[in-house]
């Protein structure tokens, strides 16, 4: 059987951390950041891992 290949949209918003876990970018951090509080466009630069069935479901479609 031939390999998987990961999901083009996955590759590009997901990543895979040396544990294995998924995560993602914070969003709403591209335009109006002076309309944000300093914590929270600071808070925006880490990502977030996903949890349960999210997490489940991006793993299928990330089979590296």
């Amino acid at each position: 059987m031939p390999k998987m290949k990961t999901h083009a949209g996955c590759r590009k918003r997901f990543r895979k951390t040396g544990n294995g876990k998924i995560k993602r970018a914070k969003s709403y951090r591209r335009h109006h950041s002076w309309a944000k509080s300093t914590k929270r466009v600071r808070q925006s630069k880490h990502g977030v891992l996903l949890e349960g069935a999210n997490a489940k479901n991006i793993s299928i479609l990330m089979p590296d």
